[in-house]
């Protein structure tokens, strides 16, 4: 807002008109505000016909504000004023250096400004210029002129001076108030820079502690190796694959029976890409409840459902700049796989009970054993979500395929399990290797660990032995090896200190991650049925 002469009206010069217009300026906080009114008032008061309120500052002056009685006041905010650009600088730096006021009645015949670049240039007839003081320190000057000579007589001065008593104490009241409102802004936004900060580390304290737990659990769960064991030309085809698609960012779908080894090449592309330094989050979409998968993918704020006691980082969030392998896809159930494909799509995806969209950068590798074309026709599978997965298929063959890598495999498990069994193995009969490569293997690479397990515990000296019937060559039969000799007592003593021992490294977990039916390769029902038989109960 701009302030004239004519807003103000004319002051008149007696006593309690001055007073009460030196007090109105006392009643002004706003610094600018209070600048743009002084200098009004003093233009009126003195009869000035332009001026300028000025701070000496580093051997030069600040200009605060200047104006007429025709032309608006203008605040410029502290610029520095040029040398002889509104003022005459001789009379400035005069009262500056004397802290009195000075007054020209005629500068045209005033030989101390003779010299005055000023003067000479802009012609002024009268001239005044006072020091505003405060408590012995001079905080300000105003400098007013006039083209007409002894426009500044002894009743204007006097008007001056009232004005100036009064603005000294305003003046400085209102650069404290815009200093302290300045300190005060600047602590609000250090406080909300300092809240805002907190919040961040507050919500990267909450994902390192998720990310800490769930890595924790990754470790109990043993992955000694990270590369698929395999030289034969089914298995070196799909390391060629993993090789080809491991350094893009593109979603990849593992195509396979179980037990083959899905997640082992889902680690294998992990691990050479450019996500290897963040984690490798694993869902299995069949092990958690219908009612749990949403919350475990996508987390949920406190009090979002009844037990939702603490806010959850999901799955997701965990692998923001990592990848998430969705293992067992094809049982994901259709509700949520409309989010699941928001998330390929968009990147975003919203906590159970919470209107805020959250962004992550999530490489997605999924996994089935299902015929997905299938669960399309029959309306279990979304296509626009198997097209979104299906932009890198890879096949894993079954073991019955790359019969070649059975007996490194073999040997493998043997080395793998010997040291923990307490056993020393250094030989593998030929018509015991000559079965397990010619065994159609229904349960794939997981069953043959299970089996080279149960061996080591059979075996009583150096050599491999293993007292059960493999079936046909080639059949694919159940996944569970039948005995030759299946009320044997000794076969079945060995068989329920096994599955007692398993049962205890997993905690008598029978169904969830983890569970001992997946270590043993069954089914839970199966590992129900044989805890029956051999009399197996938690004591």
């Amino acid at each position: 807002m701009s302030v004239s002469r004519q807003d103000l009206g004319d002051i008149p010069l007696d006593p309690v008109s001055l007073e009460r217009a030196g007090a109105a300026l006392s009643a002004e906080l706003d610094l600018h505000a209070l600048l743009r009114q002084m200098l009004a008032v003093l233009l009126d008061s003195a009869g000035a016909e332009r001026g300028c309120l000025l701070r000496a500052c580093d051997g030069g002056f600040v200009l605060d504000a200047c104006g007429g009685i025709t032309d608006e006041i203008k605040v410029p905010g502290g610029v520095v004023l040029e040398e002889g650009g509104l003022a005459a600088p001789t009379i400035l730096r005069a009262v500056s250096r004397t802290g009195e006021t000075f007054v020209v009645d005629d500068a045209e015949r005033d030989a101390r400004l003779a010299d005055d670049a000023y003067v000479v240039r802009m012609r002024p007839r009268s001239i005044l210029c006072a020091p505003v003081l405060h408590r012995g320190r001079h905080i300000a000057l105003v400098y007013l002129e006039n083209d007409q000579p002894r426009a500044f007589d002894e009743p204007r001065r006097r008007a001056v001076d009232v004005i100036l008593s009064h603005a000294a104490v305003a003046l400085d009241n209102a650069r404290l108030h815009a200093g302290l409102r300045k300190v005060a802004e600047e602590r609000a936004h250090a406080v909300d820079e300092l809240r805002h900060t907190l919040a961040e580390l507050a919500a990267l304290k909450e994902r390192l502690e998720a990310e800490n737990v769930y890595l924790q659990e990754e470790l109990k769960t043993q992955y000694e190796f990270v590369e698929v064991v395999g030289r034969s030309a089914a298995m070196r085809r799909v390391l060629r694959q993993v090789e080809q698609v491991a350094g893009t960012d593109a979603t990849v779908l593992l195509l396979g029976e179980t037990g083959t080894g899905k997640e082992l090449v889902a680690r294998g592309v992990h691990s050479r890409s450019q996500r290897k330094d963040r984690p490798l989050v694993k869902v299995n979409c069949a092990a958690l409840p219908a009612t749990l998968i949403e919350s475990e993918l996508f987390g949920h704020e406190k009090g979002a459902f009844t037990g939702a006691l603490a806010r959850r980082v999901g799955r997701f969030e965990l692998a923001d700049g990592g990848t998430i392998f969705l293992d067992e896809i094809g049982d994901l159930p259709l509700e949520l796989q409309a989010k699941l494909l928001r998330v390929l799509q968009e990147g975003e995806f919203e906590r159970i009970g919470s209107p805020t969209t959250q962004k992550v950068d999530v490489r997605v590798i999924a996994a089935t054993n299902r015929d997905l074309r299938k669960a399309i026709a029959d309306g279990s599978f979304r296509p626009d979500l198997y097209y979104r997965l299906r932009v890198f298929p890879i096949e894993v063959p079954p073991l019955r395929e790359r019969r070649d890598d059975i007996p490194l495999l073999a040997w493998y498990f043997v080395s793998k399990h010997q040291g923990r069994l307490g056993k020393t193995i250094d030989k593998i009969p030929k018509s015991l290797m000559d079965a397990l490569v010619t065994y159609g293997w229904p349960g794939n690479v997981r069953e043959l660990e299970n089996l080279i397990e149960r061996a080591l515990i059979l075996s009583p000296g150096t050599t491999l032995q293993m007292d059960e019937h493999l079936g046909e060559p080639g059949a694919v039969t159940d996944p569970v090896p039948r005995a030759v000799a299946p009320d044997s007592p000794r076969l079945d003593a060995a068989e329920r200190a096994h599955i007692l021992g398993v049962l205890e490294d997993c905690r008598w977990k029978l169904k969830g991650k983890g569970n001992a039916a997946e270590r043993l390769g069954l089914k839970p029902s199966t590992l129900r049925f044989r805890m029956r038989k051999l009399g197996i109960e938690r004591g």
